[in-house]
């Protein structure tokens, strides 16, 4: 038992290593920004775009920097303006799900481009997906009062640990993003111990099985399902891959591919980066069961459009069918 715990540790800690490879220079990014004043100026500049979203300025931030590095260096940023956040559940479930659709776009769709979908277009049907059902879920939780409750993530730099006084300048930055450190690394520590147990229990198996015949009704050929499913809970680098390699021995179509991939860019990971942001205080039904539903009904769109025969979407994706 003590060599299986210190076994999940290490790997914790390797985990967490090359996390806050990606981490700790966008929180350090993000105060020099704000001691320079450029975090209001970005935030003003895009407000009005955020409010067509019903977002505070301070979630364009985050997605930007999600788009660009990922969902840690997403959560970096957050950590960095939590102190200024002003946000209700629904507001984060909207944007948590803006962050899991669309994230780390010039590595991922790099990936997606050598398993046979062009980059441009895979990465245009994230943006535009994300934007939409962010705005979407935003709207209509407004509109109806649904998960109104404001959240705050004061949290997430531990200011309530901190003694009264320390929270300023240099020396409290310094305490407080060592406090969000530590904190990621608890969470990625609990995530291992739990996916190590899911995998233990056999529910990862059980969870695939049951997505392969979801996959199909998508319209995806039955060939590809069952290593797309396994990108889809593992992360679409591992997913990307093993396409790759199945296309290459079973000569899978461009159709083939592309709905597989298109699949994988806006549902993937779906376990792990869950549940990093229900750990946040994110809905389940928003950013799982919501996400999945509409990844289902676009991928059954673009399979019903190639299958007519119109194959502007796999041409736009620079292959042939």
């Amino acid at each position: 038992m003590q060599a299986y715990i210190i076994a999940l540790l290490k790997r914790s800690w390797r985990m967490f290593a090359t996390v806050t490879k990606v981490m700790l220079p966008v929180m350090i990014a993000v105060q020099v920004a704000e001691y320079f004043g450029l975090v209001d100026l970005i935030g003003r500049l895009i407000a009005p775009a955020m409010a067509l979203l019903h977002m505070p300025p301070e979630a364009g931030i985050i997605w930007v920097t999600t788009l660009f590095v990922g969902i840690y260096g997403g959560l970096a940023t957050l950590a960095g303006l939590a102190h200024a956040l002003d946000m209700t559940t629904a507001q984060l479930s909207a944007l948590s799900a803006m962050m899991l659709i669309a994230h780390a776009i010039p590595v991922e769709q790099s990936i997606v481009r050598r398993a046979g979908a062009g980059f441009g277009v895979t990465a245009a049907l994230r943006i535009g997906t994300a934007i939409v059902y962010g705005a979407a879920v935003s709207w209509a939780c407004h509109l109806t009062g649904t998960l109104s409750e404001p959240l705050s993530f004061e949290w997430l730099r531990g200011s309530s640990f901190l003694p009264e006084g320390q929270t300023a300048g240099y020396m409290g930055w310094i305490q407080a993003t060592a406090f969000s450190l530590l904190l990621t690394f608890l969470i990625i520590a609990g995530l291992v111990m739990i996916l190590d147990g899911m995998d233990r229990l056999g529910i990862t198996r059980r969870i695939t099985a049951a997505m392969t015949p979801l996959l199909k009704v998508s319209g995806l050929n039955a060939q590809v399902a069952p290593v797309t499913t396994v990108g889809v809970l593992l992360g679409l680098t591992y997913g990307g891959a093993l396409i790759i390699e199945e296309a290459e021995k079973q000569n899978f179509s461009a159709r083939t591919r592309f709905l597989a991939l298109a699949w994988l860019s806006l549902s993937h990971s779906l376990i792990e980066d869950t549940l990093i942001l229900l750990a946040l205080g994110a809905d389940i039904w928003i950013i799982l069961v919501g996400r999945v539903a509409i990844t289902l009904t676009i991928v059954a769109i673009l399979a019903r459009l190639t299958d007519r025969g119109d194959w502007r979407a796999v041409a736009a994706s620079g292959q042939t069918p």
